[in-house]
């Protein structure tokens, strides 16, 4: 699946926070070494090398488009093309961190532990994933997934990998020294005419949107967006309110 770093960047602020705010929870000095999963155009990736401007920093990234991007970035980092669930590093990580990644992956009952095992001891495993996929951008977008004349087309476009907080304590309290599991709802401010479209763009529709020939994805885009508009209304002062739950998890080995 390809990707448009453009598009994803355009909510950069709303993106980066929750990158931030997982690294500000990460109970390590000085790691000598640390990877960022998925780290798309760099933008956590630079978070990483502004607090551990010692550490040896390396990002991993599926997508080509956005690995181009984070190479011209001048982030201090080693960039590597390769998925994370195929990623077998020679050397344990003081620091393996994840912004928004983790989800498009199943089973994480075997892919967390994978990961641990490529944790240093007194290191650390830190991810954030959304988990929001009940919320009516994505139910949206299931719903006319199935009703449309490209049902069939798009019947597994998208599966849900993210788990309750209480799995993940499950998967991760037999192999971690300490636990910090938690949730938090964004409310973000959106600008624009359809801008919770513009924001699923970047991300969650892409599955629904990419197998579509070009008639077939305009008309699905024209009866999501019509319900999008429904179930995010412009309030008064012309704004967007699009509540964004997720999940965040620091384990210390």
């Amino acid at each position: 699946m390809s990707w448009d770093p453009d598009v994803y960047m355009k909510f950069a602020n709303e993106r980066t926070r929750p990158a931030m705010e997982l690294l500000a929870r990460v109970p390590l000095n000085a790691p000598a070494r640390a990877i960022d999963l998925g780290c798309g155009p760099g933008n956590s990736t630079a978070l990483l090398a502004a607090r551990w401007p010692e550490a040896k920093l390396e990002g991993l990234e599926s997508s080509p488009e956005m690995l181009a991007k984070a190479r011209s970035s001048g982030v201090r980092a080693s960039w590597i093309e390769g998925e994370v669930e195929s990623w077998s590093p020679e050397a344990r990580y003081n620091v393996i961190f994840s912004n928004a990644t983790l989800h498009w992956i199943a089973d994480h009952h075997a892919l967390l532990p994978q990961l641990m095992g490529y944790v240093a001891e007194g290191g650390a495993l830190a991810f954030q994933v959304p988990r929001n996929f009940d919320a009516p951008s994505h139910l949206l977008m299931r719903e006319v997934a199935k009703a449309g004349p490209w049902a069939a087309k798009l019947a597994n476009a998208r599966q849900v990998n993210v788990l309750s907080p209480d799995a993940y304590y499950d998967i991760l309290a037999p192999l971690a020294r300490t636990l910090d599991i938690w949730e938090t709802t964004y409310l973000h401010v959106l600008e624009g005419d359809d801008p919770v479209l513009a924001w699923v763009s970047g991300t969650g529709l892409r599955p629904f949107v990419q197998p579509l020939i070009a008639d077939e994805r305009e008309a699905f885009i024209a009866q999501y967006r019509a319900r999008l508009r429904e179930a995010y209304p412009r309030r008064s002062d012309g704004k967007t309110l699009l509540p964004f739950q997720r999940l965040f998890v620091v384990a210390a080995k």
